[in-house]
């Protein structure tokens, strides 16, 4: 505990209070100060703060930790918990699965020889990586974090860099506590204005996205500002930078403000007593300042924005759930072979209104909104109404916490009355590394962040992406509804 308590970044909180930092936007001040060597070839060695393992990526690295005759450097700098494979509707041991089971019981064997902090099953902690990390305060402004996870990125909300790494850079960290990395050009997200009631952070995101593409961030990170921003929650800040990854950049984050130090107070391995004051000052002056010079910027407006349904195959491929699939002539020139790709993948043809979509599953959890207001969001939309007949539509909370915190509301119990499954919490259907999977040319509204072919399990099974409060409308009706008609009802 103590270590942390002391560490809101790569040094310890006594004698940075005092240090120099470069003046520069965030991410400049956070490389900076994790800085380890310059290495040939420009590369940087960065010291990572913070390293979160799970079951899926992890192996491997151990294994070759182990040829090497090496160690975990800092066992006390990585925390571990399961999420990708552990089945959702029944967590009883040994799973079903004998591949889950021996991959839970290689982590278990590997956690417990190096010394690693494990949350597993049952512990009250265990949950998505990048939901279990922020609730117990293990993430922090000021940190570098580090996981084999695409998005890892979730963890920049706090004021952190945060990225997904290789299993080979898993065992680099793991015997190092470092990496070699090439420092990113920076590109500001602005966002003015408000979101609109049935406008969530999952619409503002996927329109983002929909408006720069998913290459747009090949090369930056993402800083989110602005209005829009500043008046997020934290888990809605999660969920932004969750999907910066899916527009192209390495990581995304906001800087830490009043709300970020409000979450953080009271958790498990936030700072406390006299440490806390001198964290919230230190943490408070890495923010971004007026002198920020950005590689570049991009500038949107929330309150233009309608709920945001994905209707192709990657998450640039959106419209506003008042819209139609756009023709080929309304698409880019270098996008179109894509387009046409996805018109004959989803079974879609342009022109079609994106609403009355008929889908087959609903599915409410994943990294990107499996958290307790996103239950809370779609609890909202499903109370006193019942699930169409026909639809399958389950919540999958994203961790234990949130699971005991929903419960403790009753939404275990509205969601049952509406017709929804209630599950234990993992990863499910957002990978389909487990049981919960789509089957042959099923359509799911998902609330996870990435409508891949394949993705959710079935090679032709097909994903619309939306809110939590979207997915809870289409299971409502059975097909794609604008939840604004609901909540408005």
């Amino acid at each position: 505990m103590q270590q942390w308590q002391r560490r809101p970044g790569f040094r310890l909180v006594d004698s940075i209070g005092s240090s120099a930092l470069s003046s520069g936007t965030l991410y400049d001040k956070v490389w900076d100060l994790h800085q380890v060597a310059e290495l040939p070839g420009g590369s940087t060695q960065l010291f990572i703060g913070l390293h979160l393992i799970h079951e899926v990526t992890s192996p491997q690295a151990f294994t070759g930790i182990r040829d090497l005759g090496l160690g975990v450097r800092h066992p006390e700098r990585t925390v571990a918990t399961v999420d990708h494979i552990v089945p959702t509707s029944s967590q009883a041991r040994p799973f079903a699965d004998p591949l889950a089971e021996e991959m839970l019981v290689t982590l278990e064997r590997n956690c417990s020889e190096h010394g690693i902090t494990l949350h597993g099953l049952g512990s009250g902690r265990q949950g998505i990586v990048h939901v279990i990390a922020p609730e117990l305060g293990l993430t922090q402004p000021g940190m570098t974090v580090a996981c084999g996870d695409s998005h890892t990125s979730t963890h920049g909300a706090f004021g952190a860099i945060a990225f997904g790494i290789g299993t080979s850079q898993v065992r680099d960290v793991l015997a190092s506590q470092s990496l070699a990395m090439n420092k990113l050009k920076v590109k500001r997200i602005w966002v003015a204005g408000a979101l609109q009631r049935g406008v969530y952070a999952k619409d503002l995101v996927l329109h983002v996205i929909r408006q720069l593409g998913v290459k747009a961030g090949v090369g930056y990170a993402y800083e989110f500002a602005g209005p829009a921003i500043e008046a997020l929650s934290m888990e809605e800040r999660m969920t932004i930078c969750n999907m910066a990854i899916e527009g192209g950049a390495r990581c995304g984050y906001v800087n830490p403000d009043a709300t970020t130090f409000a979450y953080l107070k009271g958790r498990e391995y936030a700072p406390a007593g006299e440490a806390w004051a001198r964290a919230v000052a230190w943490w408070s002056s890495l923010a971004s300042g007026p002198e920020a010079v950005f590689d570049a910027e991009e500038r949107f407006d929330a309150s233009s924005i309608a709920p945001t349904v994905t209707w192709g195959i990657n998450p640039a491929q959106a419209i506003g759930v008042d819209e139609n699939v756009p023709s080929l002539g309304e698409t880019e020139p270098n996008e179109r072979p894509l387009t046409e790709e996805a018109y004959r993948y989803m079974g879609l043809a342009p022109g079609t209104p994106i609403a009355g979509l008929a889908v087959d599953v609903c599915f409410i959890g994943s990294c990107t909104n499996g958290r307790l207001s996103d239950l809370q969001a779609a609890a909202a939309v499903a109370k006193g109404r019942q699930v169409a007949p026909g639809i399958k539509a389950f919540v999958v909370p994203g961790s234990e916490q949130v699971a005991a915190a929903a419960i403790a509301e009753g939404l275990d119990g509205l969601f049952r009355e509406a017709g929804f499954e209630w599950r234990e919490p993992g990863c499910s259907m957002c990978l389909a590394m487990n049981p919960d999977r789509l089957e042959g040319r099923q359509i799911s509204a998902s609330s996870s962040n990435r409508n891949f072919k394949g993705r959710q399990g079935s090679a032709s099974g097909r994903t619309l992406l939306m809110s939590p409060a979207m997915v809870a409308a289409a299971a409502i009706n059975g097909k794609v509804t604008d939840v604004r008609a609901l909540l408005n009802a």
